[in-house]
Formats: structure tokens, sequence, C-alpha cells
């Protein structure tokens, strides 16, 4: 690969529209529900009590918290390198977009994608990434989430 096709800061806009991923499988277990439950103390019962979303849920048992799905992209998206070479940090900077479209059932695996969306220079060699992620349920056709992410980088 020629060196003017390295994906780096100083021609990360010739990337607009490169699709990163899909990440490797990412379980969304109980104990992962629990932990995350436990850290942010969103306890509902649809998530963290086990008999009886298996017996009261329309999802037939526990499922993921939104957020927690949410919390599981910058993470990802660091593993699939959209932060690009020549970039000495990176940080989340918002989400201008989220919808959350399927529910994620205890014990799901998830594989996110990241699309790189628009870049845009700033002061300080600071470069603000847009990425199109979207989590999804190995197997499903239906994603479970897809964001509009937005993270700082610095070159």
């Amino acid at each position: 690969m020629a060196d003017t096709d390295r994906y780096h800061a100083d021609n990360i806009e010739q990337h607009v529209g490169r699709i990163f991923g899909p990440s490797d499988p990412i379980t969304v277990d109980q104990p992962r529900i629990q932990g995350f439950a436990d850290v942010t103390g969103d306890q509902q019962w649809i998530h963290v009590d086990e008999a009886r979303a298996k017996a009261e849920s329309p999802f037939g048992g526990p499922i993921a918290h939104g957020y927690l799905t949410l919390s599981l992209l910058a993470a990802a998206q660091m593993d699939l390198g959209i932060v690009p070479e020549g970039c000495s940090g990176v940080m989340n900077y918002g989400l201008d977009k989220v919808r959350f479209l399927a529910p994620v059932p205890s014990g799901a695996q998830l594989q996110i994608r990241a699309e790189l969306t628009g870049v845009e220079r700033k002061e300080g060699g600071r470069i603000l990434i847009r990425s199109r992620v979207v989590a999804q349920q190995v197997g499903s056709d239906t994603p479970a989430l897809i964001a509009e992410s937005l993270a700082l980088a610095f070159s």
C-alpha cells in the first residue's frame, strides 16, 4: 500500500466513507448487565431480575440497558482503528444522534462497525472525527443501536 493510502492524521479526509469492522464479538452476559446496573444504579427488573424477566418481559428474559450497549462503542471504535496514525490521543466529544432499534438479550454477542462520515480540522492540531456506528447482535438482521459518534483526536 502506498504511503498516501495509509490511514493517517495527515490524509484522514481521503478516508471519509471507509468502513471499520466488524469488531470481534462482544458478549453481553448477565454479569456484565448486573455490573452496569450496580455502577449506574439502574436496577430495573427487566435487566437484573432473571426470573421476573423470563415470566413477564415481552423479550422472554433479561435485556441489556440501552446505555450499556452505547457504552461499548468507544472501546470498540478504538480497537477497530478509527483513530488514525499520527494522533497522540483521543477523547469522546459527544453524540449527534442515537437510536436503540432492538433489544439486546442477556447472553447476546454484539459486533460493532463504524463508518467514517466526516472530518473537521480544529485549532491546535485537533481533528473532529464523525462516525456512524452500528452495534448488531450476531445473527440478527436488525441493528441493536445506531449512533452518530464524535471523537476529538489530537495530532
